[in-house]
């Protein structure tokens, strides 16, 4: 499996931008995948995912994204894209996406979806920065 982000970049504050992740090699029927943030010295911290099932295909934000940030996906869940609206310079840092298969984890709620550790396939990162 394979995943590539793309879209970072350099905005001023209360810009926006669009993070794309691209996901290959694999069939999954039933998958997740998330965003996930992780600055130098900080713990990894999960923003958003999405279940792309047929059991539930809600997107889930932490608190300091909602309202500004939407993830969606293509509809063969090979894809996925990150809108981030209104930034704060405390959006910077590096952004990864992740993938897991999620074929024999019907219970797949927040306390998976926000775990990297729930994630089999990462991507390499693409940075983010906010200036003020």
């Amino acid at each position: 499996v394979q995943l590539v982000e793309s879209g970072g970049g350099l905005v001023q504050a209360g810009g926006s931008l669009r993070l794309s992740c691209s996901a290959a090699g694999f069939s999954f029927v039933d998958h997740a995948i998330g965003w996930f943030r992780q600055a130098p010295g900080k713990e990894r911290e999960g923003v958003t995912y999405i279940r792309i099932s047929n059991l539930d295909k809600r997107p889930h934000y932490i608190g300091s994204v909602k309202g500004r940030f939407i993830i969606s996906s293509a509809r063969n869940g090979n894809a996925v894209s990150l809108q981030m609206n209104d930034l704060k310079p405390e959006d910077t840092t590096n952004y990864y996406c992740a993938l897991r298969n999620t074929m024999l984890v019907p219970s797949w709620g927040p306390e998976n979806g926000f775990s990297g550790r729930q994630y089999e396939h990462w991507g390499q990162g693409t940075l983010v920065t906010v200036s003020s």
